[in-house]
């Protein structure tokens, strides 16, 4: 079930007409919401990088098929794609940076620990790197750095030494592989935590996923027509830091040092933060769906 979705609605539709697009389409669930609830005249464009979750789309939007556009394509190329489509500047444009159920569900993507499959974690098929080709690529220290800075991990040295270690021996082929060596060096309450976090890591690196983010929050903010809004959902403290400071940066009027007496850069504030603190789901959504309980949405207005 899509995340927040009513506050995504409330946040995005805000006028009689318009277009929005919805960046990370997935399997079409806040689509479908802005559809449902939306004016008539509410026109749509839906973008995924994964052709599974596209094809999904189309057939929870069949109805909507005249109102709605899919486009298979990377949130980091925004611009490119309306561009092609002869769309711009648009009402509204949202993100969802987490990964589908779908996708977590199904063990040949990889995405989940729990289950073995193989271990690939792209988001795109057509990548042309799996996690487990990561793995076997790099240096450790590489590794070392990977799990630190995309996994936040503070056992990443041990984990990268023993992933290290195992693939000398065995070529690291599956989810359970990685989760294996993975128990082997942290025990105790935190092993869950450190599991979850080395495969964020891998996630991230394998589809460049923060680089990617930040490419979407330029490209989309200048799509946006005057009143125009961009949400956010992320999921980790690195999605949210980038998304923050993107919006505090568009927000911002005077860059002078402090120490000067008046303003002398001349800077003007190109957009309104809606969202001073995050909206995060409610115990009510948390408990009817686990996996919405770290989002955060933040909204942002061009001026």
């Amino acid at each position: 079930m899509p995340v927040l979705v009513r506050e995504v609605v409330a946040h995005l539709l805000t006028g009689p007409s318009g277009m929005i697009v919805d960046a990370t389409l997935g399997d079409g669930g806040h689509s479908l919401a802005l559809l449902e609830s939306g004016p008539p005249r509410l026109q749509l464009i839906g973008i995924d990088v994964d052709p599974q979750s596209l094809a999904a789309a189309q057939q929870r939007l069949a109805k909507f098929a005249g109102r709605c556009s899919l486009k298979l394509g990377n949130f980091r190329q925004i611009a490119g794609l309306l561009a092609t489509m002869g769309v711009s500047p648009v009402a509204g444009v949202l993100a969802d940076l987490g990964i589908s159920s779908r996708q977590i569900d199904l063990p040949e993507r990889g995405f989940s620990y729990l289950d073995e499959g193989p271990l690939d974690l792209r988001l795109n098929p057509s990548l042309p790197q799996t996690a487990a080709e990561l793995l076997a690529a790099l240096e450790q220290d590489e590794l070392v750095r990977l799990l630190r800075d995309y996994g936040e991990e503070r056992q990443a040295r041990a984990i990268a030494r023993a992933i290290v270690q195992q693939r000398r021996r065995q070529t690291i082929r599956t989810t359970t592989d990685l989760r294996l060596i993975i128990e082997g060096v942290v025990r105790g309450p935190h092993r869950i935590k450190a599991i979850a976090r080395v495969f964020q890591a891998l996630r991230i690196a394998v589809n460049d996923e923060l680089q990617a983010l930040r490419e979407f929050l330029t490209q989309a903010f200048d799509c946006l027509a005057p009143g125009g809004r961009l949400a956010v959902i992320s999921y980790h403290s690195l999605e949210d830091r980038i998304v923050k400071d993107f919006f505090r940066s568009q927000a911002r009027s005077c860059t002078c040092p402090p120490e000067l007496p008046v303003c002398v850069c001349g800077r003007q504030s190109l957009a309104v933060v809606l969202t001073p603190r995050p909206i995060t789901p409610t115990p009510e959504e948390i408990a009817a769906n686990r996996r919405s309980r770290s989002a955060k949405l933040r909204v942002l207005q061009k001026r």
